[in-house]
């Protein structure tokens, strides 16, 4: 009660001082007065940036644009908004009766409430328009495009890791789980991990002593010293790189007609594989491929690095040389922005891109940083070897100073526009800036090297989450945003926005897992230690869950995957025991059948088989001739060698199982591990047990045994009358179980 009057006393103490002071009164005064402005009907005061401009970006510029103005309106100035709306009271009106926005197919597009209250505030207040702001149709992300404010273009930051298991990876997944009551399934067990992480790694399947030595290891640490010693594998890079082959379109000839071989273009490939085994950091991996020619200290590798710009398909006899330019010319900037950046850049060639913050002058923004190359060179592939300095099939500048290039109306080559001066995305606002000219002597003008400075700088929103997607997309069959190589509207959004901003920051400033910064080593080690890479692929409540989740968003399952088709020839090869390891160098010719060599010009000089030795090399150094890919490989899915692929469909049709069951190669695998096993015992059962533990990495049940045991019985008489009536058994055997499911997906 004393606190209460001692209270009383000190409030009538400042009445008494308030009306003694008229500048107090007079302040109380205005106070109120702007309190009651800004809660007329109940709203606040809107904001012209937070709350004007989105609404007018979102609902009226799509049709009242300074490029597109309906009805003579512009509502992206002040000028125009005061002229053509009457400083708003028409548009406030027209929105009110629901004339505006107009209504499409019928639906009404009537405003919401809150957004006409709005309106009507601002206006009521006196439409203040702060001086000098433009909007424009990309100033917020509307129910059609993206805009500035898109997700994907926002800064990366570090989120808190929900406090919900050790691992931070687990944590995110968790918390979920969590929301949506789901648990995780159980931990798979040894024989099933160490054969997912042999495949995951390697691209090749552990032999029975791999499996052996890692099932039978009790140390606490036995799964992250297999990992680290995978990791240390050269297959490790030979495996890994094929994915980034897939995303820059390599094949070894140019396509088309003529489909003439790329000389030395293997040595880009084998300068992938390089990388992804001494782990080299992402900034230089970048770097290398776009400008290795204008980096400090250039080696003949960096200069090889470069090939990756060329790896596309080439019209050495086009029907217009000069649009041909253009062609070419868009290929580059497509296959470089979806691949480093996510976003579909080439759709914006001929017009403002319809669904992302793109302009059609940034598509000849990232367009001049090819042009000093390009120019000039429709017919002949690219620069000469000469100006590179090295036996390289790579690319430099022709100059330091090119001709400009224009935007065209439309795309098209006889209707130029502007000149447009070299830079980068403007949706990235922090990093828009004009490009520093060429070092003084320079032979080239230095726009690759700032383009791949800019992709890797820690400010680009893009480049560290596009490459952690897909590191995870690899490793669990799926991305957390599943549309790869497209990171705008049409995306599909992240499962877990705070998961992927996490593994991004964490890519570039390590403190988890340590080490160099921009590697990716670490990444596959932090993602494979963390229970969620390890659950089982069947859970518990398979059926609830799959009803709620059939494409597992939540991971509550590890995704079983068919393996690629590079991976199951190498496989079948590995088991066989005649896979050659050797590494690096040109590629081998495999054996083609006369039906699928039907239509080449020059079969003789076109296609020559290599050795039988040769032709048990792993896949990625096959021969990838555009206009001759083996039958084998395209029925399981190869990669479309003509545009980046960020992932390869997965079918499942009939001629998959004719070709595993007729072609010549698997019945070839098929007998020589048949020998393979009747080298290592005579005893038929021990033959059998031997044949799973090398086709699966386990032994086989009881029951299958028998069905073994069963069907070598029944083919032994069905072969009775040829002399090696045991050894076609086997080798029918064999080809049961290099045909299972079991061998051809990873659980």
């Amino acid at each position: 009660m004393a606190t209460k009057i001692k209270n009383l006393k000190t409030q009538e103490g400042e009445e008494r001082r308030i009306a003694k002071s008229p500048l107090l009164r007079q302040l109380i005064v205005i106070c109120f007065a702007l309190a009651f402005v800004e809660h007329v009907n109940g709203v606040s005061m809107p904001d012209f940036s937070q709350d004007i401009a989105p609404m007018i970006a979102k609902r009226c510029l799509e049709c009242h644009n300074k490029r597109d103005v309906k009805g003579d309106v512009n509502l992206s100035t002040k000028v125009g908004f005061s002229k053509g709306t009457d400083n708003g009271r028409l548009a406030l009106e027209l929105v009110t009766k629901g004339e505006m926005p107009p209504k499409i197919k019928g639906l009404s597009q009537k405003l919401p409430d809150s957004e006409i209250s709005l309106l009507k505030a601002w206006v009521d207040s006196g439409a203040a328009w702060p001086g000098g702001r433009v909007l424009d149709l990309y100033e917020t992300t509307t129910d059609v495009r993206a805009g500035r404010d898109w997700w994907s273009l926002q800064p990366v930051e570090r989120p808190a890791v929900p406090r919900l298991a050790k691992h931070p990876i687990d944590a995110f997944i968790l918390a979920k789980l969590s929301q949506e009551s789901m648990k995780p399934a159980p931990r798979a067990d040894r024989s099933t991990l160490v054969r997912r992480a042999y495949f995951d790694l390697t691209g090749l399947p552990p032999n029975p002593e791999q499996v052996e030595q890692f099932t039978h290891d009790p140390s606490p640490d036995a799964w992250p010293r297999l990992i680290d010693r995978l990791l240390a594998s050269p297959h490790y890079g030979e495996h890994w790189a094929r994915y980034w082959l897939d995303l820059v379109r390599f094949a070894e000839t140019d396509g088309y007609e003529r489909d003439k071989l790329k000389p030395n273009i293997w040595r880009y490939r084998d300068w992938v594989i390089n990388a992804f085994n001494n782990d080299m950091p992402y900034t230089r991996f970048v770097g290398d491929q776009l400008a290795g020619d204008e980096v400090p200290n250039r080696t003949k590798q960096s200069v090889v690095a470069t090939g990756m710009i060329r790896a596309g398909t080439w019209n050495d006899e086009p029907n217009d040389p000069a649009d041909y330019l253009y062609t070419r010319l868009e290929d580059m900037v497509h296959t470089t922005t979806s691949a480093f950046l996510g976003l579909t850049v080439k759709c914006a060639r001929c017009h403002d891109h319809k669904f992302d913050p793109i302009l059609q002058s940034d598509y000849y923004r990232i367009a001049s940083f090819f042009w000093a190359g390009h120019i000039g060179q429709a017919n002949q592939g690219g620069p000469p070897s000469k100006q590179l300095g090295f036996e390289a099939y790579g690319w430099t500048d022709r100059s330091a100073d090119p001709p400009p290039i224009h935007l065209l109306h439309k795309g098209e080559r006889h209707k130029p526009g502007p000149k447009i001066a070299p830079g980068f995305l403007s949706a990235v606002t922090t990093l828009d800036k004009p490009l520093a000219p060429p070092p003084h002597g320079s032979k080239t003008t230095h726009r690759r090297l700032q383009f791949a400075k800019w992709i890797t700088d820690g400010r680009n929103p893009l480049t560290a989450r596009v490459m952690v997607n897909r590191l995870w997309q690899h490793h669990f069959g799926q991305a957390l945003v599943r549309t790869p190589n497209n990171f705008g509207f049409k995306s599909d959004p992240p499962t877990h926005p705070k998961l992927l901003d996490w593994l991004a920051v964490e890519f570039m400033e390590p403190t988890v897992a340590g080490g160099e910064p921009w590697t990716m080593k670490r990444l596959h080690k932090l993602i494979m230690t963390s229970d969620s890479y390890r659950q089982q692929s069947i859970h518990p409540k398979e059926t609830d869950y799959t009803e709620r989740d059939f494409l597992n968003r939540n991971w509550w399952k590890f995704n079983r995957h068919r393996l690629n088709s590079e991976s199951l020839r190498d496989a079948m090869l590995s088991v066989s025991g005649r896979l050659n390891l050797k590494m690096g160098g040109p590629s081998f010719y495999p054996k083609m059948s006369g039906e699928a060599l039907e239509g080449l010009s020059r079969k003789s000089s076109d296609w020559k088989d290599s050795t039988p030795g040769e032709q048990s090399r792993r896949s990625i150094y096959m021969m990838t001739k555009r206009s001759r890919l083996l039958p084998l490989m395209t029925a399981f899915d190869f990669s479309d060698t003509t545009i980046t692929c960020g992932q390869r469909d997965v079918t499942i049709v009939a001629p998959q199982a004719l070709a595993l069951l007729n072609n010549h190669f698997a019945h070839s695998q098929s007998e020589a591990l048949a020998k393979r096993l009747a080298g290592q015992t005579g005893n038929t059962a021990e033959q059998i047990k031997l044949a799973w533990r090398l086709a699966f990495g386990r032994n086989p049940t009881d029951k299958e045994l028998g069905q073994a045991e069963t069907h070598l019985r029944v083919q032994r008489i069905h072969f009775e009358k040829k002399e090696n009536a045991d050894h076609l058994a086997l080798a029918s055997l064999c080809h049961v179980l290099l045909n299972s499911n079991e061998f051809i997906y990873v659980d």
